[in-house]
This record gives C-alpha cells, sequence and structure tokens, in this order.
C-alpha cells in the first residue's frame, strides 16, 4: 500500500523548547557509516532475502496459511541474519478472502471482461446496465436514485510521477466510489484499476463501505478491459454480469516479527526501520512489499555485523496486515506508543513501501526539526554519493511521509525520516499479478540497503535526539 494514502505525511509537532541541544553524529561514526554503504552496495542480502519471501512464501493475503508461513519464515530469518532478539507480537483483524471472480458483457456484443474482486467487497452475482463515470466527482454529482438497479463505473485514468501522487485520486475512487454508488441505488460497482500500466492485468485493494450501507459486489477492471468497456458504453446500452464469490470470514490472528541488534550503551532507545510481510494474493509481493522487508532485514544485518554495535538498538519491523487496514503498524503504535517514556525510547523510524526503485530523496520530520536538522544534513551528506538530494526545503515532510506502518506512531509524536523511492513505474505493478521478483533490479534494491543501512546506524549513532515527543491528540 502506498504511503501517500496516509494523511501523516504532512503532520509536524509543536517545537520543542528553544533551549534543547543541537543533535550531532560523531566524526568517527560518519567514517563507519561510509565503510558501510560500499559495503552494502557489493552485497547481496537484501536481494536474497526477497528472493527467499517471494520464492518459498509466495503471496501472503493477511489471515492465510501463507501468511503464517510468512510470519514462521521471518522468525527464521531474522535469527539466521545474527539478529540477537527476535520475537513476534500479536495482531488481530477480520479476515477477507477471494475465491473466484468473472465478468461478462451481455447481449449483442458479448465478451469476457478481466476483473479482480476489490478487498473488502461482499461475494454475489449482480446484471445490470453499465453507467460510466469519469471520476469520482461525477458519480458524487449523479442523482440520487439514478443508478437503481445499474452498475456504476468509474473510469479514472491515473498518470504517472516518481513520487506516485496521482495515487491519491486513484486510491479514492477504489475506497470511496463504492458507498457513492450504493447511494445512489447501484447494484454492483467497477472501475478502472487504480495503475498506470497497460497489462490485461487488473489491481486489486481494499474498499471500504460506509456505515449503515448494504455492500455490494466491487471489483477493478484491468485497464484495456476499462478501455474495452467505456467504448461498449459509447456504442449505446452495455450490460454487464459480475460474479465474485468472496467476502469476509471471521476474524485471524497474525503478527508483527521484530530482530533486533541491541545498542551498546542505550539499548533500549531504538531506531526503527521495516516493511510489510502480508501482500495481496495475486502475485507474489515482490514489490509490496517483500523488498521492504529484504532492504531493512539486510540494512539490520549489515550493522549487525560490525565489531562494536551502535549505541542504540537497530529494531527491525515486518509488519502484519498494512494492505488491509494497518493493522500491523496500529498494533506496534498501542504497544509502544503508550506514554511520554514510550515516545522519547524511539530515536526515528523509517518504513521501506514503495517499491524496489532507487531512493533520491532524504529528509526527517519530528517535533523538532530544528534541534535536529545538522544531524540530518550529516546523515544527508552521506547518502549524497548514493544519488539521493536532501530535502530541507519539505520542512520534514519528505516526498512520500514516514511510511503507512510507521504513521501510526509519527502521528503519536515519534521523528521519522523519509527515504523517498521513484516510483515512476510503481504503480504499473502495484496489487496485481505483475508484481513479481524479476521486476526489480537488483543494484536499485543494493541502493536502498545502503541508504537505509547508513540512515539507521547514523541516526541509532547521534549525540542526541531527532525530536521525538508524545502527542496522543494527533493521533485522534
Amino acid at each position: 500500500m502506498h504511503r501517500l494514502a496516509l494523511a501523516l505525511s504532512t503532520v509536524l509537532f509543536a517545537t520543542a523548547s528553544a533551549g534543547a541541544a543541537e543533535t550531532r553524529i560523531p566524526d568517527k561514526a560518519i567514517a563507519q557509516a561510509t565503510m558501510l554503504r560500499e559495503q552494502a552496495l557489493a552485497d547481496d542480502t537484501g536481494w536474497k532475502v526477497t528472493e527467499s519471501l517471494t520464492t518459498e512464501v509466495g503471496p501472503r493475503i493477511a489471515g492465510s496459511e501463507a501468511d503464517a508461513r510468512a510470519v514462521a519464515w521471518a522468525r527464521a530469518k531474522f535469527k539466521a541474519l545474527g539478529f540477537d532478539k527476535v520475537y513476534t507480537e500479536p495482531v488481530q483483524f477480520p479476515k477477507w478472502e477471494r475465491r473466484s471472480e468473472s465478468a461478462q458483457v451481455l447481449g449483442e456484443h458479448a465478451q469476457p471482461l478481466t476483473i479482480t474482486a476489490l478487498g473488502g467487497s461482499p461475494g454475489g452475482t449482480v446484471e445490470g446496465e453499465v453507467v460510466r463515470f469519469p471520476t469520482l466527482e461525477a458519480l458524487q454529482a449523479a442523482p440520487a436514485g439514478s443508478l437503481a438497479g445499474k452498475i456504476a463505473f468509474v473510469d479514472y485514468q491515473m498518470t504517472k510521477a516518481r513520487d506516485g501522487s496521482d495515487y491519491r485520486n486513484g486510491g479514492a475512487v477504489r475506497s470511496k466510489a463504492p458507498s457513492e454508488a450504493i447511494r445512489k441505488g447501484a447494484v454492483g460497482f467497477v472501475m478502472r484499476s487504480a495503475g498506470t500500466d497497460s497489462h490485461r492485468v487488473p489491481h486489486t485493494g481494499i474498499t471500504r463501505f460506509d456505515e449503515g450501507l448494504t455492500p455490494i459486489p466491487a471489483a477493478a477492471l484491468s485497464v484495456p478491459d476499462a478501455n474495452q468497456l467505456a467504448r461498449l458504453t459509447a456504442l449505446g446500452s452495455t450490460r454487464l454480469r459480475l460474479r465474485l464469490d468472496c467476502g469476509w470470514d471471521g476474524k485471524a490472528t497474525s503478527y508483527n516479527v521484530i530482530g533486533e541488534i541491541t545498542g551498546r550503551s542505550l539499548p533500549k532507545e531504538v531506531v526503527v526501520i521495516g516493511g510489510h510481510l502480508d501482500s495481496w494474493d495475486l502475485g507474489t509481493g515482490a514489490i509490496d512489499d517483500g523488498a521492504g522487508v529484504g532492504i531493512t532485514m539486510a540494512a539490520g544485518h549489515l550493522i549487525g555485523q560490525l565489531k562494536q554495535a551502535p549505541k542504540r538498538t537497530i529494531r527491525v519491523v515486518a509488519f502484519a496486515n498494512e494492505e488491509q487496514g494497518l493493522y500491523g503498524g496500529q498494533a506496534y503504535a498501542q504497544a509502544h506508543g503508550r506514554n511520554a517514556a514510550d515516545m522519547k525510547l524511539h530515536q526515528i523510524g523509517a518504513e521501506s513501501d514503495f517499491g524496489a526503485g532507487r531512493i533520491y530523496a532524504f529528509n526527517t520530520g519530528s517535533a523538532n526539526p530544528a534541534g535536529s536538522r545538522a544531524a540530518t544534513a550529516q546523515i544527508a551528506k552521506v547518502l549524497e554519493p548514493l544519488g539521493i538530494s536532501y530535502t530541507p526545503s519539505q520542512d520534514g515532510a519528505g516526498l512520500e511521509g514516514p511510511g503507512p506502518d510507521i504513521g501510526p506512531i509519527a502521528a503519536k509524536g515519534a521523528a521519522w525520516a523519509g527515504l523517498s523511492q521513484d516510483g515512476t513505474d510503481y504503480f504499473d505493478l502495484h496489487h496485481t499479478a505483475d508484481d513479481t521478483l524479476d521486476k526489480i533490479d537488483p543494484k536499485a534494491l543494493a541502493q536502498n540497503v545502503a541508504a537505509y543501512t547508513v540512515f539507521a546506524y547514523l541516526a541509532a549513532e547521534a549525540d542526541g535526539d531527532f525530536g521525538s515527543a508524545y502527542a496522543p491528540k494527533a493521533a485522534e
């Protein structure tokens, strides 16, 4: 799930006291990080971890048997990589299952269409005339009751951007339009996939139905099939049969899997990095988010191989069930962000959950960005040879924010870093059957590992903090 979906990406908290000491990083740590950077570029641990997860476990939708195998895999992988503390924390959530799905145009132009159910959709078979809307706003403007007995089709075309910014619009269609269609009387809903490719592979993703509404079958069309349906509706009245076998099936428990490299002098203070362990079920979850797990596990591993551990603990989290509602990130925040004492232990956090494209920008955000700005600039200087720009004009916002699973603890006041990945092609693959290992460039992945290794190590070695401060009201 792309981090731009979070409003948290621009949240900053009240400035800390003006008398706070400026955070700096010792020269010795800078020299060590420079060597770590070059070592990481030549290391293939990130690739091997990502290959292992996507090959040995494959797709791992939350609550499935494969999800349980992924948890066992993560525990074993952390131990094999030399993390000195490995543990799990339970995460509970409703369980959604996909079984089968199909769509057919009926009548004179009868033909099948390639679709996939949206996560959270109920099962059922519906037939009706298709009514096309170019945007969510057009559907919202439709008269009440105008879709009675019909199937709503929202045909919004996402555009590519390095920061994936148009996902806020494509994602809004997926999350809001089904409920809007119900309010207008529709019996079913289809959308052009929230994607930027032209392949006949639809993009899934979670949807929500507003309280008080009776859910209707909801699905996404591949981009070519959305084009086809648009042409058919332009010819005249077009009827569609949508058949979905899917739905909620009780509750499930998975786990945040956590590995730590214990700090030498401030072991209770932590630098948190991670990615989410679950994936959708269509591909093998390579870019979303096997790469993030591989990048951050490898970064922790490389730091753990040093003769002397950093001052603070490096905590790597493989978060549970991000895809269906940030359940792992919320559970982590509940367990580790209960009060000011908890928050003070969080030096800073960052999540890799935007594929495996090269990182091109870096910044940090916190309650006290001014006090830690010098340390942020020091980290940025070591990252610069990787082709990563420092973005202080963002005032801590980063181009992608803290990451979805870091978001809940950032909302409570934890400092965070944005390591912005090139997502130009990310939405060609996002939530599709094309999300497979062969789409990852090993050299780009190694650049990500180098960046996370440098960032985590230097943050752990800093003299001073990055401004974490308890702010519970910001999360409400």
